[in-house]
């Protein structure tokens, strides 16, 4: 593995290697969430196929969400101590060996739930571990953008199931659909495996030597998590009831609300990437995360503004919000890692995800408590509120402390 000396900056220049290693990254990222999130596409031949009821489905389907949720901090810890390559191949390995097992043949839903719980739990390896790999290949002054490009891995990943896995579905049938996030996982771990190279970092204390101190102590680490978190939930908002929300209360057709919010699926991930290329240029990932939380706050007011009032400006204020609700995702977590420090960054980006993960799995069921039938406008404004509290949980000077 190599290493470096304490505090040796990773050049800024040089090397192309580094951005074929960012690519494999983004590949392991994007097979991974073509996985995670595209299950749901398949629910309505899984009910076919396996005479499932709504929940059952629905519960397989969260499956891999809770093996994920479960083992984040584990798969940092170890990305922290064994280096990234060997974790993201071995983890993103094993869930496409599990997902060929659960297209083969017919399983019954008890064992196909556990099936896709460990493929959840051994895809979780890629998260903080693609991050890692990102953050010691890229100085600070390029990181905003490198962990901006791997954050586009969410909707890439969302738009290769969407774009396959229904039409496979359709003339296979549901465990056959499973090859492709399958292949894609054991495909990319091999290539992950032959060409990615763990970065340069600090060789480990000696034997009796004293290890790093725990970036825990101080709050700093803690406000960006809960920070994090409470942004979650506009984003999560948007995402989980503008597609009922279109259909719904402003009577859009289905295909006609997908073609919208995919349209707005891409102005999402260009977001990400503008908020990684404004940090780098400011020199700050927390100051413009604390920005973006405000914007979050009046865009969300502006979406509850639109359904009272006219539809071309809950249309606009949607795609807005779309867009910036997610532009702080990645400054969250490469501020994570860059406060802990290399050799807790592992363990800080899995906390981060953790955090993350459990509001976006509170945010559905608890504003849909809000919205009952009809109550949209309340909801959004309720969903405002969490960025407005992040506003003053993000700890701007510790960046310049730590520096």
């Amino acid at each position: 593995m190599a290493q470096v000396a304490a505090g040796q900056q990773v050049p800024e220049k040089g090397g192309v290697r580094r951005w074929f290693i960012l690519a494999l990254g983004l590949a392991a990222q994007t097979a991974s969430c073509s996985f995670l999130y595209g299950l749901p596409f398949l629910v309505p031949t899984m009910r076919v196929a396996d005479d499932l009821t709504l929940a059952q489905a629905g519960t397989v389907v969260a499956a891999p969400s809770i093996g994920l949720l479960l083992t984040l901090i584990a798969w940092g810890a170890a990305a922290d101590r064994y280096g990234e390559r060997l974790i993201m191949a071995l983890g993103l390995g094993l869930s496409g060996l599990l997902l060929v097992y659960a297209a083969l043949g017919h399983h019954p839903v008890g064992l196909l739930f556990g099936v896709f719980l460990v493929a959840g739990a051994c895809t979780a390896s890629v998260n903080a571990a693609s991050g890692r790999v990102v953050m010691g290949w890229f100085s600070k002054s390029e990181r905003g953008v490198a962990m901006g490009i791997r954050q586009t891995a969410q909707p890439l990943g969302i738009a290769v199931a969407a774009l396959g896995l229904p039409p496979l579905a359709a003339s296979w049938g549901f465990q056959t659909a499973m090859l492709l996030p399958a292949a894609l996982a054991i495909v990319v771990a091999l290539l992950v495996a032959a060409f990615v190279v763990d970065p340069p970092r600090p060789p480990r204390p000696a034997n009796g030597a004293e290890k790093p101190p725990s970036p825990y102590r101080k709050p700093w680490l803690w406000q960006v998590h809960g920070a994090s978190a409470l942004l979650v939930v506009p984003q999560f908002a948007v995402s989980a009831f503008a597609p009922v929300y279109l259909v719904s209360q402003q009577h859009w057709g289905p295909s006609q609300a997908g073609i919208f919010l995919a349209l707005v699926q891409v102005l999402g991930a260009l977001g990400r990437l503008a908020s990684g290329y404004w940090s780098d240029r400011v020199g700050s990932r927390l100051r413009p995360m604390r920005q973006l939380a405000a914007a979050s706050g009046v865009v969300m007011l502006l979406v509850a503004l639109g359904d009272v009032t006219w539809l071309w400006l809950v249309l606009v204020a949607l795609v807005l919000a779309a867009v910036i609700t997610v532009a702080d995702n990645g400054l969250g977590f490469t501020a994570s890692a860059e406060l802990a420090g290399v050799a807790w960054s592992g363990r800080a980006m899995g906390t981060q995800n953790t955090a993350q993960n459990i509001a976006a799995a509170l945010t559905p069921p608890l504003l849909g408590l809000v919205i009952g039938d009809s109550r949209y406008a309340l909801a959004f404004c309720v969903a405002a509120v969490f960025p407005v509290l992040a506003i003053g949980l993000v700890p701007v000077r510790a960046e310049s402390e730590k520096d």
